[in-house]
């Protein structure tokens, strides 16, 4: 980094206040990194990672370059998902002796569908402070250009990956009818875009965002109804958002569910869920929602 670059970092760190703020020892910082455009780190985690004694990171060959563009030469430790037991128990050991470390993953926060958990949940029982040093999540950054119907929302991230717990699980979330957030690989999402297409009311809002904050990133609006025609690119990682269900009446009559339940013997939730509709006059997706609970067979 060139002198008049450190000049400018330094400026900044010192406008932040950053310098000012106390850094225990015997503390684990748990930090989040950018989740693909490098200027969205902030400075709080650049001062502190350049003053830890060590970095755990999930893969230190994805770290390291990430350091190096900021000027960090902290030593790197490896704390992955294959790893992450025996992990912590070293990185409880370092903290006995007094040092200061941060947990990272390849991108986003630690612990967030990533590995980092079981090491913050060793370092708490052993007694030491875990300190968050928020950033960049994907989660909350698609969640924040979707649109999505005001009020509280369920992070879900991925799904199983077996087909029949995938379609269970959709189907239990979508009957909530609340807003959810799923994440999916690229190689996977031609087939949850499917699924869905399948399980969801076809009119439902389902906002599709690829590969957030870098050069190619996507945000697409679609119904569910649309999804079976869709051709995703199947590079980047996904956020798929799944919007409100809308308005739904909790007062289901009795002989409109007995009616449901018949219909659903020989029909697929759509289909049964569209003549109970003609039939008793209630709104389509209401029952709709309500026979995906019912089907046999969930």
């Amino acid at each position: 980094m060139s002198e008049r670059a450190d000049k400018g970092q330094d400026r900044l760190f010192d406008a932040s206040g950053v310098i000012e703020q106390e850094v225990p020892a015997r503390s684990l910082y748990v930090v989040a990194l950018p989740i693909g455009n490098a200027a969205d780190i902030t400075l709080r985690a650049l001062w502190l990672l350049s003053r830890m004694d060590v970095i755990a990171a999930e893969d230190t060959r994805v770290t390291r370059p990430l350091l190096a563009r900021f000027g960090i030469d902290t030593p790197l430790v490896p704390a992955h998902q294959h790893n992450e037991n025996q992990a912590a128990q070293r990185l409880v050991e370092r903290l006995a002796r007094g040092e200061r470390i941060a947990l990272v993953t390849d991108a986003g926060t630690p612990g967030v569908s990533d590995p980092g958990a079981r090491v913050v949940r060793a370092v708490l029982d052993a007694g030491f402070r875990v300190v968050p040093v928020p950033g960049a999540s994907s989660a909350v950054a698609a969640v924040s250009a979707a649109g999505l119907a005001p009020g509280p929302f369920r992070f879900v991230g991925f799904l199983p990956t077996g087909r029949s717990d995938r379609e269970r699980t959709l189907r239990e979330l979508a009957a909530a009818g609340t807003p959810f957030v799923l994440f999916e690989a690229p190689h996977r999402v031609r087939e949850l875009l499917a699924l869905m297409s399948e399980v969801l009311a076809p009119a439902r809002r389902v906002v599709i965002a690829r590969e957030l904050t870098k050069k190619f990133e996507t945000i697409e609006v679609h119904t569910a109804g649309e999804l079976a025609t869709i051709a995703p690119d199947e590079r980047g990682e996904y956020v798929v958002l799944i919007d409100s269900a809308g308005e739904e009446s909790a007062d289901t009559d009795a002989d409109t569910r007995r009616w449901l339940e018949v219909l659903l013997q020989e029909l697929p939730p759509a289909r049964a869920a569209a003549l109970a509709a003609k039939a008793s006059g209630r709104p389509r997706d209401e029952l709709y929602r309500l026979a995906l609970l019912l089907k046999p067979g969930r």
